[in-house]
């Protein structure tokens, strides 16, 4: 009981140190071009299905939300923060079509879809191939290693995701507006990374200081400053 009691302790001073990072993602033009695949009837007999439709008609927007944010580290074995996610296939899509999860996380693929599906990535982070499967069934993949992974579908070529594994819990991705929020970093300083699919992988260094949330601004994609230091580095 003591040992708990002090642990708790020890977590709840930890807590008021630590500070949250907030940040300003600015993209300005569209970034991802979209592939369209034919009706499934030219892949199978059966049901046609429909290419299903972004929710935001804004491209912008998109594309804001469209970023994973994470901070670089030691990769983290205590278990906190992992997650069991999905990644639904449904309407010839990965539904989301990014995630951003920690390391030793574990992401299911169902089939939503009255027509086969093929998960695979060929990714270094995590290569994986979980076959042909109809609907109503799922399959699971962990992943052991920070990086990202690329997924696609044997059988429609527009079908693409990412999973961005992060080798820690402070991990987010950009909202519409371009807003995010690390939230609870402890005092400290850090390598923030911003990365987006088709720009690429930003990074920025980020000073914590307890009491005061610290704050940055990403310029995705990175332009060549007039006077040198006054961008966001690009990798």
């Amino acid at each position: 009981m003591f040992l708990r009691a002090l642990a708790g302790l020890i977590a709840a001073l930890t807590l008021v140190k630590a500070a949250d990072i907030t940040g300003t993602i600015v993209i300005e033009r569209k970034l991802t071009r979209y592939n369209v695949t034919a009706s499934a009837g030219l892949y199978q007999r059966g049901i046609a299905i429909p290419l299903g439709e972004d929710p935001s008609h804004d491209p912008i927007a998109f594309e804001r939300s469209h970023v994973a944010v994470y901070l670089e580290g030691a990769a983290d074995d205590s278990g906190v923060g992992l997650v069991q996610v999905t990644i639904e296939q449904k309407d010839r899509r990965f539904i989301p079509d990014l995630l951003v999860v920690p390391v030793g996380s574990t992401v299911s693929f169902p089939n939503l879809d009255p027509i086969f599906h093929n998960i695979f990535s060929l990714s270094r982070t995590k290569s994986f191939d979980l076959g042909n499967y109809p609907m109503g069934q799922s399959r699971q993949v962990t992943f052991a290693r920070p990086g990202i992974v690329a997924v696609n579908c044997h059988l429609h070529t527009n079908m693409a995701a990412s999973i961005v594994v992060t080798p820690n819990r402070w991990r987010t991705r950009g909202v519409s507006d371009g807003t995010f929020v690390l939230k609870d970093v402890s005092p400290g300083t850090y390598t923030i990374v911003a990365w987006h699919r088709v720009a690429g992988t930003f990074t920025q260094k980020v000073q914590v200081v307890e009491g005061a949330d610290a704050h940055v601004t990403f310029v995705i994609p990175y332009v060549a400053p007039e006077v040198p230091g006054q961008a966001v580095a690009h990798e």
